[in-house]
């Protein structure tokens, strides 16, 4: 039973990488061609480009953690353990700050307010945004930190007093427990913070719109909306990905293959590979050109009948 589970969870974990590798390719191919021809990138699409790139980074992680931890667990030695853990924290990192960036350039680019300091902050929205990027590497530096500690502590559990090792290694993993959920609960607040001014800021603008009829073809209201999907979206699958991954830390003590913590990875791994999609149909550019790919796709099947 346990390797009819193994089978099917690496299946769906395999289709979800590749759908999300694809998905992540598509948006950097299509901005990186824009940036060529123009010769010049926007802050939004420089943000989705990088965004895309720590993404397959992080989804080519998930493959080979599976692989070693799950199908292949012999090979997984520490320090391979170790460089495996330190990567997933340089992806995830990038991958998560990025996303919550987004949604704050979003809300500065979108949303109306008559505050001295929010206009203050829509007029050097880019500047913000890259403020924030820089401001998150202690948090990056500190996570690190941490990792490292943890890794020392587990590859020297046989050196030394056994029960002081044994402690020391307790505080180390409780330790790394508590900043993760840290750096993910910071980014989490801000993007929560980010769609709640969305709706706000649109429900503004609904009262003070005339009552001509036209309600949602509105130009205002379909970006706020689009917008706010966009940042929901991202917030829903994020809520999966960090209670799958809390889980499956605090089970990292126990087997790595048991059921739950094997489902819990391919749960996480949701996060990255859907929002790709959701991206792509709320961005007009990448929208226009996935339809045009599928057009091109489906010509070229029927000239192949």
């Amino acid at each position: 039973m346990i390797h009819l589970l193994q089978r099917i969870l690496s299946i769906l974990i395999i289709v979800q990488c590749v759908l999300g590798s694809s998905a992540n390719g598509f948006i950097a191919l299509v901005n990186c061609i824009d940036w060529v021809k123009k010769h010049k990138i926007s802050c939004a699409d420089g943000i989705l480009t990088a965004l895309a790139v720590s993404r397959i980074s992080l989804l080519g992680i998930i493959v080979f953690n599976w692989y070693g931890t799950v199908l292949h667990p012999s090979i997984y030695s520490s320090e391979v353990k170790t460089i495996v853990h330190i990567t997933w924290v340089v992806s995830n990192h990038f991958s998560l700050w990025l996303a919550t960036s987004l949604s704050i350039l979003y809300l500065l680019k979108i949303a109306n307010f008559s505050s001295l300091l929010f206009l203050h902050l829509k007029w050097r929205a880019n500047r913000v945004v890259l403020m924030i990027l820089w401001g998150t590497l202690v948090f990056f530096i500190v996570h690190l930190a941490v990792i490292s500690t943890d890794a020392k502590m587990q590859m020297n559990e046989y050196k030394g007093n056994i029960t002081w090792e044994s402690k020391l290694r307790d505080v180390a993993h409780l330790s790394n427990v508590i900043i993760f959920t840290l750096v993910n609960i910071i980014p989490f607040t801000m993007s929560l913070t980010a769609v709640l001014l969305l709706i706000f800021s649109l429900w503004k603008h609904l009262r003070t719109m005339p009552l001509s009829g036209k309600g949602s073809q509105d130009p205002s209201t379909e970006v706020h909306i689009r917008a706010m999907q966009t940042v929901i979206s991202f917030l829903l699958l994020f809520v999966i990905f960090f209670v799958a991954q809390i889980i499956a830390v605090w089970n990292s003590s126990t087997q790595q293959n048991n059921s739950l913590h094997m489902i819990c990875k391919v749960l996480g791994t949701l996060y990255p590979s859907s929002h790709s999609f959701i991206l792509i149909w709320g961005n007009k550019k990448l929208r226009q050109a996935f339809l045009s790919f599928l057009r091109q796709v489906r010509c070229w099947l029927k000239e192949r009948k």
